[in-house]
Formats: structure tokens, sequence, C-alpha cells
């Protein structure tokens, strides 16, 4: 199974199929555009820099935007309704989770998630092997609120998003806030993709940090 990042929390999983996550533009938000094309997208809200569905589509592409359970092909899909800040929505609008599973692996992918998460959601969300979380601030939840909820959700693998990286024109902060949060020997720099088996997942949590 692959995982590949292409920019702000937009990323590539894929197995027997491949799914996209959260696909931007490029262009509006100053980094190169998604080069992959998507037998299913996940879209967690309804903002430019997450619902470019056009550029990462096919013919066949299923696109889930809406909570709800699903299932395509091998996989199986949960959207959680969820808001884009801490004023249930009145800023920022709605967000849904998506949890996915294929081949028995289990993702997370939190979107702009602006607000901590009550017990109950969380146990529809765990157990869960990577979780895919915003650390930048800003729109979405920060470093520290976001390290909370890593140890709340108990994943094997962390991975951030939302993030500055070079060139981004939104103003967030970069990674290194809540890397700075862990041990070193807990956090993995990995490139811009990753190949992986279920036998490398850590029985403790650590922070898999893509590059572009």
């Amino acid at each position: 199974m692959r995982i590949r990042w292409h920019g702000h929390s937009c990323f590539e999983i894929e197995n027997d199929l491949v799914i996209v996550t959260d696909p931007h533009d490029g262009r509006n938000i100053g980094i190169r555009e998604p080069n992959v094309k998507g037998d299913i997208v996940t879209v967690s809200h309804d903002h430019f820099d997450h619902n470019a569905v056009r550029l990462v589509e096919k013919s066949d592409t299923e696109v889930v935007d809406e909570s709800g359970e699903y299932e395509i092909g091998n996989v199986k899909i949960k959207g959680l309704n969820t808001y884009h800040d801490e004023k249930n929505g009145k800023k920022r609008g709605a967000n849904i989770i998506f949890k996915f599973e294929t081949d028995g692996i289990k993702f997370c992918h939190l979107g702009d998630l602006g607000h901590d998460l009550d017990k109950e959601t969380i146990e529809k969300i765990k157990p869960v092997d990577f979780l895919f979380i915003p650390v930048g601030g800003t729109f979405t939840i920060g470093p520290k609120n976001a390290a909370k909820l890593v140890e709340k959700i108990s994943p094997c693998i962390a991975i951030p998003m939302h993030f500055r990286v070079g060139g981004l024109s939104l103003d967030i902060k970069g990674v290194q806030p809540f890397l700075n949060l862990y041990l070193k020997e807990k956090i993995h720099k990995v490139g811009v993709e990753l190949d992986f088996l279920k036998t490398d997942l850590p029985e403790e949590t650590e922070v898999w940090v893509f590059s572009l």
C-alpha cells in the first residue's frame, strides 16, 4: 500500500483503488496542483483549497462529500459531521471527518477540523492506524490541540497536514510547533510518498511527516 502527499490536506492512498482526500487546485494556494486521478475522492468541506475534484476525477470517479456510510469496492467509508470552527460552524461552516478502511488498514482524515472532539465522536473514529490531522492553526485546530487529540485517538501513525510549506499563500503555522511537542525518536520524516505493510505499523503512536 502507498501513501503520497500532494500538499496541504490532499493525500493519495493507493491499493486496489486510489483514494484522494481534499484535493486543492495548487495555483490558488501557491503550490503545485495534485498529479493523480482517484477512483474515490473525499471532500471534507466546500472550500477552494479542499474541493478541486475536477483536477483528480475520472469518468467513473466516486465523489464522497456528505456524511454517512459507504462501501465502494473493497473500501468502507464513514463520514462524521463536525465543524470548521469552535462556534458550531457559525464562522466557517461544516466539516466532515472521513474514516475509511481498505485491506484491514484504518485511515481517518479530519479535514479542516476547528474544534475538540467529544468522547462519542472519538469512539466512532477509533481504532485508527493512520490519522491525518491539521496542525497549522488559524483555520483549524493548532499544534497543542492537535497533539491532545492525537493522544485521545491513539493512532498508530499521526500524519500532520494543513501546515505552512514553501510557497503556500495561506497564513498558517509550519509543522515544527507541532513536532516540538513530541520526542525526537517518535518523529520520522519521510519523502513525498511511502510504501508500507500492515506489519510496519508501530505499537505506540509515531508521527510521520511527509515533505513535498
